[in-house]
């Protein structure tokens, strides 16, 4: 079974990713690692004992890479509209079993490797272009190691996700990830233009489309 991991807000630069989020957020989000292999950095906030949200960016002081990066960070398209600003541009979703779960989720592109950040490692699907399945709109898969879950050893700032909708021309076939949720529950999955994004300043970098609230209970 799947349930949703985490949102990924991506950013130009982490300190733009970060300053938009915190805007909105009215948190201060805590610095989280390096990704040595990816060439990324991020910040991260707990939204529950199994759920968070990051923020991700390029990070300026990575060497050169043998790969491109994830999250379509080295994508002309992408770049140009993170110039812009930073914009929700995918999730991720957790399974005990991810080589299980790419051969059985339909349009889940691998394959899984092994990523890290500080003494943590985890494995997560990546196509070797780096790109999103449905610009984003379809969900990474991805295993943690046996053990408590990442987040719930982040602090908990009050913050929490009540909701997630997906729009996106495709939405019946990205719908057919949704029967593999738990009782957990999948994202509203809805018809309408492009993926997850940001549509304005005021959507707060498709923050305010996630359902995200601070001083809340999970809803």
């Amino acid at each position: 079974m799947l349930q949703i991991d985490h949102i990924t807000v991506a950013a130009d630069s982490l300190r733009a990713g970060v300053a938009h989020a915190e805007a909105v957020l009215g948190v201060t989000i805590p610095f989280g690692g390096a990704h040595p292999l990816m060439g990324t950095h991020n910040h991260l906030l707990r939204l529950g004992d199994t759920l968070f949200l990051e923020i991700i960016a390029p990070d300026p002081a990575a060497g050169a890479l043998s790969r491109r990066r994830w999250v379509a960070l080295d994508d002309a398209k992408q770049r140009a509209e993170l110039a812009l600003s930073p914009r929700l541009a995918t999730w991720v979703v957790a399974t005990t079993d991810i080589e299980a779960s790419l051969r059985q989720v339909p349009h889940a592109a691998g394959p899984a490797i092994t990523v890290t950040r500080g003494d943590l490692a985890w494995l997560i699907s990546v196509p070797p272009d780096g790109a999103m399945p449905f610009d984003g709109a379809f969900p990474r898969l991805l295993q943690w190691p046996a053990g408590p879950h990442p987040a719930s050893r982040m602090p908990d700032l009050g913050c929490s996700l009540v909701a997630l909708e997906i729009g996106h021309p495709e939405a019946d076939v990205i719908g057919s990830v949704t029967p593999a949720f738990s009782d957990r529950g999948a994202p509203a999955i809805l018809h309408g233009e492009g993926a997850v994004a940001a549509r304005d300043d005021q959507d707060a970098a498709g923050l305010a489309r996630a359902g995200l609230t601070a001083g809340g209970g999970r809803g």
